[in-house]
C-alpha cells in the first residue's frame, strides 16, 4: 500500500535562484559568496495517500537541505538557503558557493552547477504498519555564469 501512494508521488528537481546576479547573464563573481536557495518549486516535505479497502497509507519525504557541487568551486550547503535581499550581511544564509574560477575558459561560457536534494522517505498505515523506503534523490543542473571584476591601479601624481 505505500509503496502504491509512493508511486504516485512526482518530486520536482531543485529549481533555485542565486545571488549575485549580475545584467542579463546572471552571473556570479568569482571569490565572492554566492547565495543559492531553493525556491518556491522545492519542497521541503512531500506527502501522499493511498486506500486500499479499509487500509489507508501516508507516505512521508523529508528533505534536510540542498547539496551543490560545481567545478573550481567550494560549497557550504546546511539547508534550503535564504532568498538574497538588499542589506542582508554576508554570511547569514546556510547554502553559498564560492566560485574560484571564471567559466569564460568554457566552451558554454557557464559552469554547471549541480543541486540536489535527498528524500528520506517513511509511511505509516491505518493497520498500525510503518517503516522506511529507499531514500530518493532528484537533481537539477543550472548553467551559471561566472565572472572576474578586475579593477585598474591608477596612481595619483604627487603634490
Amino acid at each position: 500500500m505505500a509503496q502504491a501512494a509512493w508511486d504516485a508521488v512526482d518530486i520536482p528537481t531543485p529549481s533555485i535562484g542565486t545571488n549575485p546576479a549580475l545584467g542579463d547573464s546572471g552571473a556570479t563573481v568569482v571569490g565572492l559568496d554566492t547565495w543559492v536557495w531553493a525556491d518556491g518549486d522545492t519542497p521541503a516535505t512531500v506527502t501522499a495517500t493511498a486506500t486500499a479497502g479499509p487500509v489507508t497509507a501516508t507516505v512521508t519525504a523529508t528533505a534536510s537541505g540542498l547539496s551543490l557541487s560545481a567545478p573550481d568551486s567550494t560549497p557550504h550547503c546546511s539547508g534550503f538557503g535564504t532568498p538574497w535581499q538588499p542589506g542582508m550581511v554576508e554570511g547569514s544564509s546556510d547554502c553559498t558557493i564560492v566560485f574560484g574560477r571564471a567559466s569564460a575558459h568554457r566552451a558554454s561560457q557557464t559552469t554547471p552547477l549541480r543541486t540536489s536534494a535527498t528524500y528520506d522517505v517513511s509511511y505509516t498505515a491505518t493497520d498500525g504498519s510503518s517503516g522506511a523506503l529507499d531514500p530518493v534523490t532528484v537533481t537539477s543542473t543550472t548553467e551559471l555564469p561566472v565572472t572576474e571584476i578586475q579593477t585598474v591601479n591608477v596612481p595619483t601624481p604627487n603634490h
